[in-house]
């Protein structure tokens, strides 16, 4: 057994043992900080995972609590009947306030999980059949056969196996294809490159974390029996937020952390501030505001970056030395149409950004796409993988147009890239990163992660992400964190991660750019030996030697507008290109130019 998992062991026999060594005085704080831990579990998820920042987590714990609580008390439900329907109309809700939040981004999400936490905190208030702002009470514990629970020690066990559980199965999520392009949602443009559908990926994460938060109101409300609107309105939204910021958004281990850091520096600080000021007052919530804002200042990753340092580091993710191979694409026969770009326009306000261009790429060929800076490379190659949508004009691809589809849609055709300025999950390894490229090639969903029913596939895509490590010269740093790869490194990773993807075209966005020279021509001959195999790849690059070495045909660009299109050789002795790079040349330009296509610029 690896360090890690005996100290998981001896952490979780702690926890076991806890509430039959400890006073009673312990163990209802310890309860309390095991029903927060559910919430920021979520939030980890949410914030950490998803980048999205919620106040409203707390309106969730309401409305099980609620649910569960008009049922046993006016219904006379038994209580785990309640349960399934009390998560149900918790995830109901998620769904329907999740559908119109999630694809805002920034303070407008922040706002928007405001507004509908303080709405349902007025909801719970004002609806007669809730009590009120007295709610509801006598609600019955939770029972075991005839067994109630009504000492803490049996809640407690109750509570933290919860814990434990939803531990375990978002670790197992986190760890899969799924949870890969979970990780990869702060970068929609990246996720979305490789078949993510953002939107509701984002409405999954919101809805998993809806579901932990509603699960601990459910428990809180067999708890302490009584359920009001008090605990979960924006306040205890908050708290949660600062819990999970407390103990750090991006380590599981930071949702248990920080809300016993919280819980007892809070409780701390009430009983001993006014003896030691002889002032009563609630000073001890300015004195905890300026410790949250000394913390962040200090440890802004959250203590959970400083308390992971002195435990035992987590095994890196393995590929299988074998597992049978994925299904591949079939690739479009060499010679065939693959893109046609006509009168392909884009308008930025008065601006023409790219003005009627048009060429096409046959299958099994290397074409790159060059000018000087500004002239609209870049802008181009985002209306091709629909970063960005055209003002006129069409593409197609293999006979489909593609203008008008979405960028997943675009790659589940056969479209893989990499990018200008390197898109990398820093913190994921590189062959977690290589296999996130694989993402539409495996099938496997959210429950079948968290209950690692997905293993034979997973290993079947990190094999996959290892054999194209290795293909690109990496696989010796599988292992290491791709922040901590040189810039050349991480775009060659970008190029292993676009091959996992098994594309039909490989565009490629300055692959060159920060490579070594023999790091170059390693690139050029991997590119080389792909063409042999029949990959068609679409290239933009500034190093023209590189660029005139290996391509087939050539389309120059400048000011948005087509110059030059042909052979390398034709093109480098083409005026115009080199007008457009040198800024001028002695003779003026007649007439059509040999061995290129007359362009009117």
């Amino acid at each position: 057994m690896s360090p890690r998992r005996l100290f998981i062991a001896g952490a979780v026999a702690l926890f076991a043992l806890a509430p039959f060594v400890l006073p009673i005085g312990y163990v209802t704080p310890l309860t309390y900080i095991g029903l927060s831990a559910l919430v920021c579990i979520g939030l980890v998820l949410m914030t950490g995972v998803a980048a999205m920042t919620s106040f409203g987590q707390a309106a969730f714990c309401g409305v099980a609590a609620y649910s569960t609580a008009v049922l046993t008390t006016q219904y006379g439900w038994s209580v785990f009947a309640t349960l399934p329907v009390a998560l149900a109309v918790t995830v109901l809700f998620a769904v329907a306030l999740g559908a119109l939040t999630v694809r805002l981004a920034g303070h407008y999400l922040v706002l928007g999980t405001l507004a509908w936490g303080i709405a349902l905190f007025y909801l719970f208030a004002n609806i007669p059949v809730l009590g009120g702002f007295n709610g509801i009470t006598d609600i019955p514990p939770v029972s075991i056969g005839e067994a109630a629970l009504t000492d803490p020690r049996d809640f407690y066990l109750l509570i933290w196996g919860l814990v434990g559980l939803a531990m375990l199965a978002v670790t197992n999520l986190l760890d899969s294809r799924i949870g890969r392009a979970m990780r990869s949602l702060p970068s929609e443009v990246l996720a979305e490159s490789f078949g993510v559908s953002t939107a509701r990926l984002k409405l999954i994460v919101f809805v998993l974390a809806a579901f932990l938060a509603g699960l601990s109101g459910w428990l809180q409300a067999h708890y302490v029996r009584v359920v009001n609107p008090s605990p979960f309105g924006v306040n205890a939204s908050i708290d949660y937020l600062f819990m999970a910021v407390i103990g750090g958004t991006g380590n599981l281990g930071g949702a248990i952390l920080g809300p016993a850091v919280f819980e007892t520096v809070r409780t701390w600080l009430r009983e001993w501030l006014p003896l030691l000021t002889g002032r009563t007052g609630s000073y001890e919530i300015t004195a905890f505001g300026l410790l949250v804002i000394i913390l962040i200042q200090g440890a802004p990753a959250g203590l959970m970056s400083f308390v992971s340092r002195f435990l035992p580091s987590k095994q890196p993710v393995k590929a299988p030395a074998s597992a049978p191979a994925l299904p591949r694409r079939p690739l479009p026969e060499r010679g065939t149409p693959l893109l046609e770009v006509d009168c392909v326009s884009k308008v930025f306000g008065g601006l023409r950004a790219v003005d009627d261009v048009s060429f096409d790429m046959k299958a099994g060929e290397i074409l790159g796409l060059i000018g000087p800076n500004g002239a609209g490379k870049s802008t181009l190659f985002n209306l091709l993988t629909g970063v960005a949508s055209l003002t006129s004009g069409t593409v197609r691809f293999m006979g489909t147009r593609i203008e008008t589809l979405a960028q997943r849609d675009i790659a589940a055709l056969g479209v893989g890239r990499t990018f200008q300025h390197v898109q990398l999950r820093p913190q994921m390894s590189a062959l977690e990163n290589a296999a996130f490229g694989a993402n539409l090639r495996g099938s496997a969903g959210v429950f079948a992660a968290m209950a690692r029913a997905d293993r034979a596939e997973e290993a079947q895509i990190l094999r996959v992400a290892q054999d194209q490590l290795e293909r690109v010269g990496l696989g010796h740093l599988a292992d290491v964190e791709a922040g901590n790869l040189a810039l050349g490194q991480q775009r060659v990773l970008e190029i292993a991660r676009a091959l996992a993807f098994d594309p039909a075209l490989l565009l490629l966005d300055e692959p060159a750019a920060g490579l070594r020279h023999q790091e170059k021509q390693d690139l050029a001959a991997l590119l080389s030996d792909l063409r042999e195999q029949g990959l068609s790849i679409l290239l933009v690059e500034h190093d023209m030697d590189f660029v005139m070495n290996l391509v087939d045909r050539l389309v120059v660009v400048d000011f948005g507008v087509k110059i030059a299109e042909g052979d390398p050789a034709s093109v480098r002795a083409n005026p115009r290109v080199i007008e457009a790079y040198l800024g001028g040349v002695d003779d003026p330009i007649d007439g059509p130019l040999d061995g290129l296509a007359e362009v009117r610029p």
